[in-house]
C-alpha cells in the first residue's frame, strides 16, 4: 500500500468489514475501508492523485467548448469523442442530446449510472475562455459542471487503465438540460427511453466540494404573461395596464408566507414587456421560481402563487372599472422533490468512501439531476467533485484545485462500491 493511502487510513482510524457487492447488501458503512485494502484499487487511487493535473486540464478544455441552455451539441460531440477514446462501449448521443457510454461488468446487475451535466446557465454569446493561476481555475461553468464532466472521464480512464472488473455494469452519462429552464429534460429522457431495465443506483457529480446530497429540492417554474389592449400613455390613459397588473401580482408574491422548515422559497427572477416609455403595453411577463424539499409545502406555495397572479389582474381591472387585463400561466419547469433516506446503502457508501479519502460529509439537500430518479424510487444521490468553488452561475466562477484529487478518488471508490468489486 502506498504511503499516501497509509496516511489516509491512519488519519481516518478505519476498521475493515466484510465485502459488500451490491447497493442492497450490508456493509456499505465501511465499504471504503475494504476497498482500499485491495492492492489494485490502492494503486489506482495513488495513480488518480498523480494524474489530477491532467484532469484539471481536461476540465479547462471542456469548459472552453460552449454549452448554453438548449445548445449543448458542441460540447456533447467533444464528450462523445472522449468516451470513445477511453474505450467505453455503445457510445452514443441520444435523441435528447445526452452522451452515453457503457462499461460492462461480469454481470448485468447491479447497474450503476454515473452522470454529470453538459449544460451551463450562460447564453450563447458568453465568452468561454478559461485561465489558471496556481491552484485557481477561472471561467464560466468551470466548477458547475465542467468539474463533474472531468471527474466522469477520470473515473472511466482509471477503470480502463487498471483493468478493474466490476460485478455489475456502469453507464456514464453527460446529460443536457440540467440547468434553468432545461427542466431536467436530459435525465428524464434517459430514464424514459435509454434505461429500459432501470438502474440500481444513480450518482450525479455536480460542482465542487465533498458534499453528499440525498434530499431533492423540488421546484415549480412559471412564465406568467399579463395581456391587455394597450395604447398611448396619454391618449388611452385610464385603461387597465398589464405591466401594472404584473406589479400588483409581484407585490402580493413578495408578501407570501412560507415555512422555514422545511425550507421553502419563491423568487421572481425575470420581468419584461412593453414597447416604449410612452406606450401602455399590450403584454408584460415574468418568470417565477418556487422551491421546497417537501411536496406538500411546494403545493401550498403554488396555490398561494396562483391566487396572487389572479388577484393582480383583478386588482388592476377593478382600479379602472373594466376587464381589460387577463393573465396566462405557462409551466416551464417541474422538478420533483424527494429524498433518498440517509440510512440507504447508497448514502452509507458515499459517506464511507468520503471518510476513506480523509474527508467528512453529512447528507444535504439540493436541486440536481438526481431529483428525477429519486422521484421514481431509484436510489440516487449527488456528490461534489472535490476542490472548492466560488461565484457559481457568474462569469467570475472559480474552481480551486487544492486537494481536488480526493473528489476524483471518491467518485471512483463509490462506483466500485455500488457496482461491486
Amino acid at each position: 500500500m502506498t504511503n499516501v493511502l497509509f496516511a489516509i487510513l491512519v488519519a481516518s482510524r478505519v476498521t475493515f468489514a466484510a465485502p459488500a457487492q451490491t447497493p442492497g447488501n450490508a456493509g456499505m458503512a465501511t465499504v471504503g475501508d475494504r476497498l482500499l485494502r485491495d492492492a489494485t484499487i490502492a494503486a489506482t487511487i495513488d495513480r488518480v492523485q498523480r494524474e489530477e493535473p491532467a484532469v484539471l486540464e481536461e476540465q479547462r478544455r471542456l469548459c472552453e467548448v460552449p454549452a448554453p441552455p438548449f445548445g449543448e451539441a458542441r460540447r456533447a460531440a467533444v464528450f462523445k469523442a472522449r468516451f470513445e477514446a477511453l474505450g467505453l462501449t455503445s457510445v452514443r448521443i441520444d435523441k435528447a442530446g445526452n452522451v452515453i457510454g457503457e462499461r460492462r461488468g461480469a454481470a448485468a446487475r447491479p447497474h450503476v449510472v454515473l452522470s454529470a451535466h453538459l449544460d451551463t446557465v450562460f447564453p450563447e454569446e458568453t465568452p468561454v475562455a478559461t485561465s489558471r493561476a496556481g491552484d485557481v481555475l477561472r471561467g464560466p461553468g468551470i466548477s458547475d459542471d465542467c468539474r463533474g464532466l472531468a471527474v466522469l472521464l477520470a473515473v472511466a480512464r482509471a477503470l480502463t487503465v487498471a483493468k478493474v472488473q466490476t460485478t455489475g455494469r456502469v453507464t456514464f452519462v453527460g446529460t443536457v438540460g440540467e440547468e434553468g429552464l432545461g427542466d431536467l429534460r436530459g435525465v428524464r429522457h434517459l430514464f424514459d427511453a435509454e434505461l429500459p431495465d432501470g438502474a440500481d443506483a444513480f450518482v450525479s457529480v455536480d460542482g465542487a466540494g465533498m458534499g453528499v446530497t440525498n434530499t431533492a429540492v423540488g421546484s415549480l417554474r412559471y412564465r406568467v404573461t399579463f395581456k391587455g389592449p394597450g395604447g398611448h400613455s396619454y391618449g388611452n390613459f385610464g385603461i387597465a395596464n398589464p405591466m401594472h397588473a404584473l406589479g400588483r401580482a409581484v407585490a402580493r408574491i413578495a408578501d407570501l408566507q412560507v415555512p422555514s422548515t422545511p425550507r421553502t422559497t419563491f423568487n421572481v427572477g425575470r420581468i419584461g414587456g412593453g414597447t416604449s416609455v410612452n406606450t401602455i403595453p399590450s403584454s408584460a411577463w415574468m418568470e417565477v421560481d418556487l422551491r421546497s424539499s417537501d411536496r406538500a409545502a411546494l403545493r401550498e406555495l403554488d396555490a398561494g402563487l396562483q391566487r396572487a397572479l389572479d388577484a393582480g389582474a383583478a386588482d388592476e381591472n377593478r382600479r379602472w372599472g373594466g376587464q381589460g387585463v387577463v393573465v396566462e400561466k405557462t409551466s416551464v419547469g417541474d422538478r420533483p422533490a424527494g429524498r433518498t433516506p440517509p440510512e440507504a446503502p447508497i448514502v452509507e457508501a458515499a459517506l464511507s468512501v468520503t471518510r476513506a479519502v480523509g474527508e467528512r460529509a453529512v447528507p444535504g439537500e439540493g436541486s440536481t439531476d438526481a431529483n428525477l430518479p429519486i422521484s421514481r424510487g431509484v436510489p440516487a444521490i449527488t456528490i461534489g467533485g472535490g476542490g472548492t468553488s466560488d461565484g457559481e452561475h457568474t462569469v467570475a466562477e472559480t474552481f480551486t484545485a487544492t486537494g481536488s484529487w480526493k473528489g476524483t478518488a471518491r467518485a471512483l471508490l463509490l462506483v466500485l462500491a455500488l457496482a461491486g468489486r
